[in-house]
């Protein structure tokens, strides 16, 4: 055997290496399902319970683990979108009334994640005719003009920005003892501003672009049927770091805004009101890691909505393909950005009312994609062997009620509020 063929033998053979080639896309979806509402969510979580609700972000962790993977599964085992699979199984009547929510929440959110880059850059002197702009371009550059492989390194690295969370956390010096105590032994409370809180990190955590996202970058990247394991580990290491990173945001919060008494209504004033108490470097710390979600968001919102429409219609995508090979594809990518950069330039903007939009219709969809997920990842024409295992399905069938549950009691009280 050459040298050449022993190298050769060794990269295919090496686990590690397979599992580096794989991690991704479960990664990506994980990180950027922690966006500019869901800093927002965690940290009023924080400055209003302390470490109160910590204990929920593990029940958090197994719920978003065991959605992923079932996304991630369908994606390798049948190489087709979550869109093109729900075409495919359920006919164009149930893919329109699903795109039609599908768009527009995701439109929302995306107003909200260009939202989210004026305000952190607010903070740094930069003003959002500047901050927005720039953002957007480099948001459609990126994508547009790369390929597959870099556009995912790229998001990578810079979800590994989300580390100045944790940063923050440990600058804070939290009691560490005390976290531990209220974890193991959680005083819950039955009050409806408690149950709320609790609902809402749960939907803010689970939401349906990250599963499309998931399963579509999953096709798009090629990941092959025994390349799957690793596919799964990677699914499993995006649920713990969106959490991981929840955790370091309400601990941050916990600490230093709670015992002071500071109630905060999004990240950006949490990010202002750690200054006086924290310093100036924990406070741009915060607002570096608003800064970063947003802009992680800013990306995979629009990808994950131009993947769904292209794979609900037919039509070609993918991040390797040019504007000529996959025009529909990249024309809702381009035009996603546009809208979502355009409306934050609007003066007067009601952002407060879009996002209790896109809260409302997230909360609609979701049940209905968690459902339609189950049905064809139990569909042996589906999935063939890979379908789940009698102990699979009970884990994930009371799992989804749950999060149903939860999804529905939040759409209620968000609505008659």
């Amino acid at each position: 055997m050459s040298v050449f063929e022993r190298i050769k033998s060794y990269l295919a053979n090496n686990r590690f290496l397979v599992l580096l080639s794989v991690i991704g896309p479960g990664f990506i979806a994980g990180n950027a399902g922690n966006d500019a509402g869901g800093i927002a969510t965690y940290s009023i979580v924080g400055a209003r319970e302390g470490y109160g609700m910590l204990w929920a972000l593990l029940l958090i962790t197994f719920a978003l683990a065991v959605v992923q993977e079932m996304s991630a599964r369908m994606g390798v085992v049948t190489g087709k979108g979550f869109g093109d699979l729900v075409r495919e199984q359920f006919g164009v009547r149930v893919t329109l009334a699903i795109m039609a929510l599908f768009v527009f929440a995701n439109l929302t959110v995306t107003i909200a994640e260009f939202a989210g880059i004026a305000a952190s850059m607010e903070m740094f002197g930069v003003h959002k005719n500047i901050s927005v702009p720039v953002s957007a371009v480099i948001v459609w550059f990126v994508v547009v003009k790369g390929n597959f492989k870099q556009v995912e390194r790229f998001f990578i690295v810079i979800s590994l920005v989300y580390f100045t969370y944790v940063v923050s956390g440990f600058l804070a010096n939290p009691p560490w003892q005390e976290v531990a105590s209220q974890i193991a032994m959680p005083r819950i409370r039955f009050d409806r501003d408690y149950f709320l809180l609790f609902i809402t990190m749960v939907g803010t955590t689970v939401t349906p672009y990250m599963q499309f996202y998931l399963q579509s970058a999953v096709v798009d990247k090629g990941v092959r049927i025994e390349e799957y394991p690793y596919a799964k580990y990677d699914a499993y290491v995006g649920a713990f770091m969106t959490v991981f990173i929840a955790f370091f945001i309400v601990l941050c919060t916990g600490t230093m805004l709670h015992p002071a008494g500071i109630v905060v209504d999004s990240a950006e004033d949490a990010a202002k009101a750690l200054e006086p108490l924290a310093g100036h470097f924990a406070s741009h710390l915060f607002a570096i890691g608003l800064l970063n979600a947003s802009f992680l968001a800013a990306f995979v919102l629009p990808l994950a909505t131009a993947y769904g429409l292209s794979e609900a219609f037919g039509w070609e995508s993918g991040i390797n393909k040019t504007f000529s090979e996959a025009p529909q594809f990249l024309g809702f990518y381009t035009a996603f950005i546009a809208i979502g950069a355009g409306v934050i330039m609007l003066p007067g903007v009601p952002l407060i009312k879009i996002m209790f939009l896109s809260q409302t219709v997230n909360g609609i969809l979701l049940p209905i994609v968690l459902i339609i997920m189950l049905r064809m990842v139990n569909d042996k024409e589906v999935m063939g062997e890979y379908v789940n295992s009698k102990r699979m399905n009970v884990v994930s069938w009371i799992t989804v009620a749950i999060l149903i549950l939860l999804t529905l009691l939040l759409l209620v009280t968000s609505v008659l509020a």
